[in-house]
């Protein structure tokens, strides 16, 4: 099964944001190429929040090029096999920590935003960290840190505030 078979299927499955949703797959209908970023029309994008619930907190990337605290994420590459796995793949190199792990249940939110290169579809995971987590800055990211919750809306826009929220709701 091809990565945008995947990501079909597991849009299909999807059961909130019903109109986002669509137009996701409508876009994937329209664009055989639509899962990379040399898709100029757009493209779908995954993206891993990296949350510790035992300590109520979320580990956000103070982005290089954006300059904006945001959740871990990026775009497919042809060695994904799975929009899951691309999310955590994404988390992971970003964050720098070993022993992540998805939310089970699936993506926790779309976010469909415009962003220098396309308008990026974004699919949403959340991945729990180990007890253990050190985390480690990227060549992508400016600074890695950790907010509690209640935080969040203070450093980040009203996308990852929304992430966070439904994270917590799905725990």
């Amino acid at each position: 099964m091809s990565l945008h078979d995947d990501a079909v299927l597991v849009l299909k499955s999807y059961e909130d944001q019903a109109e986002l949703r669509q137009a996701y797959l409508d876009h994937l209908a329209a664009h055989p190429d639509g899962m990379w970023k040399a898709c100029g029309a757009g493209h779908i994008t995954a993206s891993g929040l990296v949350i510790d619930p035992e300590h109520g907190r979320v580990l956000l990337t103070l982005h290089k090029k954006l300059r904006m605290w945001l959740q871990m994420g990026g775009h497919c590459e042809p060695e994904d096999t799975t929009l899951a796995g691309s999310a955590l793949r994404e988390a992971t190199e970003e964050s720098g920590i070993t022993g992540l792990s998805l939310l089970p249940g699936g993506p926790v939110r779309l976010d469909r935003h415009h962003t220098p290169c396309a308008w990026h579809l974004d699919v949403q995971y959340a991945a729990l960290a180990p007890a253990d987590a050190v985390e480690a800055i990227s060549e992508e990211s400016l600074d890695l840190r950790w907010f509690a919750y209640d935080e969040v809306p203070t450093v980040a826009d009203e996308s990852v505030v929304r992430l966070v929220e439904a994270t917590r709701e799905r725990l």
